[in-house]
């Protein structure tokens, strides 16, 4: 390994991790293995499909090795990360099991970050490289690469899907005399890192495991009927966790299935696709699904093909869960999952209220969840609580952060997963929202402290606090309570400075509202947890109050 980073590793007691194996939630499975057994068994069925390009397993398989061979030959060495920021292309699954094939560690960053958020994720992880589009959705990616490499001298590689501006071009990988490794890493070892929310400052990174990620994508393939003959949608950026392994395209190769890449998740994108290529699972956060709703009793395509929807990300309310089945003829399928581990899925067969009015059931019996009031006691089911978890597929650490280790996992290794939650019969859980400063803005999760401390570098914000907002499209917006220095900006002009920052857009305040100052106690100070609590209310309270 050639880059001089913190070890990655994601390690469990060792009584903890010989039981998994002896429960059979560990079976030393890889990813190089995942994609070189269907090779072997479906070599000449389709396994992406994205524009003009249809690959087979068999032509997945060879552009891995491509690609594999190509890393290498830059000088990359087996354990380097690689920072992967790529949309829904075909291409996408040639780089991320090409980087398996050659010992390379993915870490993945969205379509949607920008230079202050991969910037971040390089330099935290070490990165020895980062593969990007030329272009995506208006964005050119190519500019960023070289900010990046200015922003994390380690970073000795920026690889290019497209026309590479100057970088590395990803088409001319070759394979050539660089030996590919014999063996398949280790199942312990980390096989890629996903990004946290952030609930406070910027994301923290996730290593996750061949041994237990794999674990997850099985059984979540178990649960949501994932076979051969599915056809999955890649509608969400494959990025996400979500449509990463729930069971996600991960899923879809691991059954020997289809996935169908959607560039974009509207309906006039997505339909024409489910219509083609019959499509009969996807998933989408609950925006998009109300989006899809919308416009599904007015399309043309037919839509007949699809047999599950899943939803997930932030919470799906039920007058709008009730509308699935009905409106797309499918099943509804709730999902309620976290980046760390733990995955909650409705069954296909539940009744139809527990899949309307429930976010799901942990999906393995290894799974251990802890409802605890603010004092760490157990409550009585029904009753609203604090989530802990912890079994064979949930981290028991953050790669090299002390402080979020600290405060993210009690001493005998329960995650908290700042969720509170309720527990009915049978295990089912209800979201009731965060116990954290953490906007869920459509799925994305928000710190609000990173966003305060941009809106702070504005030479007219003296202060600032940015707090959660109930939304019945979003699921939560986001408001910013901002004292002015001097004269006070108009929001267009706060919210246009703001973009400039390097930041994703999603971060951008929905709303910004002045006000002089911001109550305190009667020494002067005040929590600012406190202080997002008390104006959150008090907008609340004057939006109630609206005729």
């Amino acid at each position: 390994m050639t880059t001089t980073a913190s070890p990655l590793a994601q390690v469990w007691p060792a009584d903890f991790a010989r039981r998994y194996r002896e429960d059979g939630y560990w079976t030393g499975e890889t990813f190089p293995a995942v994609l070189r057994a269907m090779v072997e068994t479906r070599g000449e069925a389709i396994a992406v499909i994205g524009g003009d390009q249809r690959w087979s397993y068999a032509e997945l398989g060879r552009r891995a090795d491509v690609a594999a061979a190509g890393f290498l030959a830059l000088g990359l060495a087996p354990g380097d990360r690689v920072v992967v920021q790529l949309p829904n292309i075909p291409e996408f699954f040639a780089v991320v099991f090409g980087l398996f094939r050659a010992g390379l560690i993915p870490v993945f960053a969205l379509p949607d970050h920008r230079l202050a958020e991969v910037s971040h994720f390089a330099r935290k992880a070490g990165a020895a490289a980062c593969v990007i589009a030329d272009t995506h959705n208006g964005f050119d990616y190519r500019p960023l690469g070289h900010a990046l490499q200015q922003e994390v001298p380690g970073l000795r590689h920026v690889i290019v899907v497209g026309d590479p501006g100057g970088h590395v071009p990803f088409s001319g990988f070759a394979a050539g005399p660089e030996r590919l490794p014999d063996t398949d890493p280790d199942p312990s070892s980390v096989a890629l890192v996903q990004v946290s929310g952030g609930s406070t400052g910027l994301s923290k990174l996730i290593p996750r495991t061949h041994d237990d990620y794999l674990y997850s994508i099985r059984t979540s393939n178990e649960i949501c009927g994932m076979t051969p003959e599915s056809v999955y949608l890649a509608a969400l950026p494959v990025a996400h966790n979500f449509p990463m392994s729930s069971p996600g395209i991960f899923g879809a190769i691991r059954a020997g299935a289809r996935v169908v890449t959607s560039p974009l998740p509207n309906p006039e994108t997505a339909f024409p696709l489910i219509a083609r290529e019959r499509v009969t699972i996807t998933g989408l956060v609950p925006p998009l699904a109300l989006l899809w709703l919308q416009a599904a009793p007015r399309t043309d395509h037919d839509l007949s093909s699809l047999e599950v929807l899943q939803v997930g990300g932030a919470k799906f309310m039920p007058e709008a869960a009730k509308r699935v089945r009905p409106v797309l003829g499918c099943t509804l399928q709730q999902v309620f999952g976290m980046a760390e581990g733990l995955v909650n899925y409705t069954r296909l067969d539940d009744p139809e209220d527990i899949i309307t009015e429930t976010q799901g059931r942990p999906m393995s019996p290894g799974d251990e969840v802890l409802l605890l009031d603010d004092q760490g006691q157990p409550v009585p089911e029904g009753v609203s609580g604090n989530l802990h978890t912890r079994g064979p597929y949930t981290i028991r650490a953050y790669h090299d952060d002390a402080g979020a280790n600290a405060r993210s996992f009690t001493d005998d290794g329960f995650y908290r997963t700042g969720d509170v939650v309720r527990r009915l019969p049978g295990g089912y859980l209800v979201m009731q929202g965060r116990a954290t400063d953490h906007i869920n803005r459509a799925g994305e999760k928000i710190s609000a402290e990173e966003v305060e401390d941009h809106l702070l570098a504005h030479p007219r914000v003296f202060d600032a606090a940015v707090v959660s907002i109930p939304d019945k499209f979003l699921g939560e917006r986001s408001c910013a309570f901002v004292i002015a220095e001097g004269e006070t900006p108009k929001p267009a002009e706060l919210k246009s400075w703001m973009r400039e920052r390097d930041i994703a857009p999603f971060k951008v305040p929905d709303q910004i509202v002045f006000v002089d100052s911001f109550a305190t106690t009667a020494v002067g100070k005040i929590s600012r947890k406190e202080l997002r609590a008390g104006l959150r209310a008090n907008l609340l309270e004057q939006e109630g109050s609206k005729p």
